[in-house]
């Protein structure tokens, strides 16, 4: 089989100045992607400014032969990601890759938790990604392809104490995926995510330093490549890191039919057992999938 090229495609990658995104960014150059290395050059907590990194990364790049340029706008901000997008179809005409990557923490139990810092961790994680993503939208519906691939992670598939910010950002881009994936398929636009396991200054001090080189970013970049390339799968949620890679799906169970009238809250006690029973269950493409259950499990005909 053929190497996996990205030669006269374009890729923007958003928090691209270190990281797991600097990886993504390095991945594609030497692949053969143009790559716009975006990134606002924020701390982690995402005060701050600055393109020194950015600038660092599309130099590496240049100097090995690829092209590259800088963008500092957040994720956040209008018409910073207007700009970007305006600024990459100016220079390169097209627009074929996007990795929405960009993120900040502000971790705190949900007792010790601000308001204001919840919002902001959903603005750079949800709104940072669904700004890029309808900025580059129809973009790739006109040019009839387009890979696009999120960031979501464990902490909101699973939980993870002290993200309640995080977490639910996280889980909310896999909603933005699974409908995405179905709107985009007509023009072979194609939504992944990715959940990574991995060192980076987001991780920086949680284990020892031989733990961390088991987790290093590169890892996960092959992942994310086949996510963004032509032969990638879509509505997928890919988790990576250490070595190893797996899928996570979301899954229902076949539940229990309680009949023509509702009920009784009772009644919902003593089934919980069945209506938690694994076996049978299936992860569905669509919501058409759940409601067919519903409809065949309770004998209605459509």
């Amino acid at each position: 089989m053929e190497d996996i090229r990205f030669d006269g495609q374009v890729a923007i990658v958003t928090g691209a100045g270190g990281g797991l995104g600097r990886e993504y960014a390095l991945g594609l150059a030497a692949r053969g992607a143009k790559v716009v290395v975006n990134d606002l050059g924020g701390s982690v907590d995402g005060t701050g400014g600055s393109s020194i990194a950015a600038e660092a990364v599309v130099a590496e790049i240049r100097a090995a032969g690829g092209e590259a340029m800088v963008n500092g706008a957040s994720v956040t901000d209008d018409a910073g990601v207007a700009g970007m997008v305006d600024q990459t179809m100016a220079a390169w005409g097209r627009i074929d890759v996007l990795i929405a990557n960009a993120g900040i923490l502000r971790d705190s139990s949900l007792t010790k938790m601000s308001i204001a810092d919840f919002t902001s961790v959903l603005d750079v994680h949800l709104m940072g990604t669904v700004k890029p993503v309808k900025a580059v939208w129809d973009i790739m519906r006109a040019q009839n392809y387009g890979r696009i691939v999120f960031a979501t992670s464990g902490s909101g598939l699973y939980g993870n104490f002290g993200q309640a910010n995080y977490g639910a950002a996280k889980l909310a881009v896999i909603g933005l995926m699974n409908t995405l994936k179905i709107e985009g398929a007509k023009n072979d636009v194609r939504v992944n995510a990715i959940a990574p396991v991995a060192a980076t200054r987001m991780t920086e001090g949680l284990a020892t330093p031989e733990i961390m080189a088991r987790i290093a970013p590169g890892f996960v970049t092959p992942g994310v490549l086949y996510l963004a390339s032509r032969d990638a799968p879509t509505g997928s949620i890919l988790s990576a890191g250490a070595g190893v890679m797996s899928l996570a799906r979301i899954y229902e169970t076949e539940g229990v039919y309680f009949g023509e009238t509702p009920p009784s809250v009772e009644k919902v006690r003593e089934q919980w057992d069945a209506i938690s029973d694994g076996e049978g269950q299936q992860a569905y493409s669509n919501v058409d999938g759940q409601s067919g259950k519903f409809f065949r499990r309770a004998g209605i005909l459509c």
